[in-house]
């Protein structure tokens, strides 16, 4: 375990906020498998200042999360302290994370998200500000650098702690790289070898022994799982079960995947509404089927059901499909 603030962090997997895909239901999914922390899609803070309904419906938070962080996101100070109150004063969030990360042209042009790279200055106004401002701990997740010419991933991380923050999240990318090419963790190790606040590695970790290698390798505090999380919450278990006890978990079988892509539908479907939910779900249960055999007619019929009923008559007439296959085997 390790601490942000005065949160304990049970163990040392985090879920990463992941903008379109981490809200309540699969936060709640993935924190059922084990994460000793889970991280809310970035909010707006404009959209929290104006009260735009979507905004409102992103700060939903279930009991069962916790410890879990809301991140929100902003270009200017005060629109962005007053963003942070209102998080203070009216979510249960344990944690308010700033996103210093988001490669997103509409993001950066908006001087919010990864544009702060470049400006360390800018970095320890921003961040003090906020802190200054709220009683729950305050956190920064940030990439390496704007481009290979513009890496101050040192500087930058100076500068948040100095400010107040309690912990760091890095992803080992930059900006420029959006998700291609591979994270470069000796930076990674850099940053904690020269800050004395809790250190979160964030990039290209996979499996059980990639987390692991990552963890002894840089000295960092915890790994943060993103993408790789997906349709597969069982890494968070594997990851967490081989750091505890050496052992590595087996995956699981095809009607295992589907029966929690279902009670993930469940929870999605009661914060959004079927019509939306079952949209969004399109994306989900195709990670849900990512690796099993024959799995490219399923999702072509999953990209044209809109309703909960057909969904299931589809993933489940296929996980019958595979056991017959399997036995016939």
């Amino acid at each position: 375990m390790f601490q942000i603030g005065d949160i304990t962090i049970p163990n040392r997997v985090v879920l990463a906020p992941m903008a379109g895909v981490s809200n309540y239901a699969f936060r709640l999914t993935v924190k059922e498998f084990g994460a000793g922390l889970v991280c809310a899609e970035m909010v707006s803070d404009k959209g929290i200042n104006h009260k735009n309904e979507k905004s409102m419906n992103m700060l939903y938070i279930d009991e069962d999360e916790m410890p879990m962080s809301l991140q929100i996101f902003g270009g200017e100070k005060d629109s962005l302290v007053q963003a942070a109150q209102f998080v203070d004063q009216n979510t249960n969030a344990s944690i308010i994370d700033i996103n210093m990360g988001c490669p997103a042209p509409k993001v950066t042009k908006c001087d919010a998200g990864s544009r702060w790279l470049l400006d360390p200055d800018k970095i320890y106004r921003m961040v003090s500000a906020v802190v200054a401002n709220v009683d729950k701990p305050v956190t920064v997740k940030m990439r390496t650098g704007w481009d290979e010419n513009h890496i101050y991933a040192l500087d930058n991380a100076r500068a948040i702690e100095e400010a107040g923050a309690k912990a760091l999240g890095l992803h080992g990318r930059t900006r420029k790289q959006m998700y291609e090419g591979h994270a470069d963790w000796d930076i990674i190790k850099q940053v904690k070898q020269a800050v004395d606040i809790p250190v979160i590695g964030n990039g290209d970790i996979d499996s059980p022994q990639v987390a692991k290698q990552r963890l002894d390798e840089s000295g960092v505090d915890a790994i943060m799982i993103g993408r790789a999380a997906l349709g597969n919450p069982w890494i968070i278990y594997q990851i967490v079960k081989y750091l505890e006890s050496g052992e590595l978990v087996t995956n699981p079988a095809p009607r295992e995947k589907i029966d929690v892509c279902m009670l993930h539908m469940e929870r999605l479907i009661k914060l959004k509404g079927e019509k939306i939910a079952i949209m969004e779900m399109r994306k989900h249960a195709a990670w849900y089927l990512k690796g099993l055999k024959g799995n490219g007619k399923v999702r072509r019929q999953i990209n044209e059901t809109d309703t909960r009923e057909s969904l299931t008559d589809i993933l489940y007439s296929y996980a019958e499909e595979l056991e017959a296959t399997s036995r016939a085997s």
